[in-house]
């Protein structure tokens, strides 16, 4: 079976993904979490191509809001999954497109260094609402200081019109507004609606595994059957 490449936004971490991976692993999945936080989308894509790179096979490659810049700019995928991502077409920026909810830009701070951080008492709200309170305290306390510029960086590539991609819209998410993400996701072959915030590996991690899993190449469930059984709209 492929791998996958799961690929975080700003302020998170890998570790944010540990649940997602744990149910991957548990199905016989290789999964690599690059770590972003290089200063510019282009380093951080640059981490994330080294990751496929090194894979025997083309994985299927997730990238979670910011994330989604990044891997619009990779080679080598077989499959990208847009989680309440951006999918960027030449020449624009996360920046540019916007969407950030207001909940979102009263949470951010700025440093005299010009990083950003989301003010704690705010970050569960923003991030992972329809969670439980001990798996929100978790992935707040995960969270850090995002460098500036990244958000601003135009992806080399657009890998979306090359490659098969899924965009999954998180229809109660505070941070990027769901109607953004449903005109971002008319660039993708397919597209899902989940009921949750945005950041479903934390709150709902199942939906996230049997997602992978359904789209990774050679991948069967184990009573036999083909893990293909998609209620995706084509678009």
């Amino acid at each position: 079976m492929a791998g996958a490449v799961l690929v975080h936004g700003l302020y998170h971490r890998a570790e944010h993904f540990a649940l997602v991976a744990q149910g991957l692993h548990a199905a016989g999945a290789h999964v690599v979490m690059p770590e972003l936080h290089r200063g510019s989308l282009r380093a951080d894509t640059a981490a994330v191509q080294a990751a496929v790179d090194a894979l025997d096979e083309p994985p299927v490659v997730l990238g979670h809001s910011y994330g989604g810049s990044v891997i619009t700019g990779l080679r080598g995928a077989a499959h990208l999954v847009y989680l309440a991502a951006f999918v960027l077409d030449a020449g624009e920026s996360a920046a540019r497109v916007g969407g950030a909810t207001r909940r979102l830009r009263d949470a951010i701070v700025s440093a005299p260094d010009d990083s950003t951080f989301i003010r704690r008492d705010a970050a569960a709200d923003v991030f992972y609402a329809d969670g439980p309170e001990d798996r929100a305290a978790w992935a707040v306390d995960l969270l850090r200081v995002q460098a500036p510029g990244c958000g601003r960086g135009v992806p080399e590539r657009q890998s979306w019109k090359h490659t098969p991609s899924t965009y999954v819209v998180c229809t109660r998410d505070r941070a990027i507004d769901p109607e953004l993400q449903r005109v971002l996701a008319q660039r993708c072959t397919s597209v899902r609606e989940w009921p949750t915030g945005h950041s479903p590996f934390v709150v709902r991690p199942e939906l996230v595994v049997d997602l992978v899993l359904e789209l990774a190449p050679g991948y069967t469930k184990p009573n036999g059957n083909d893990g293909r059984h998609s209620t995706a709209h084509r678009r």
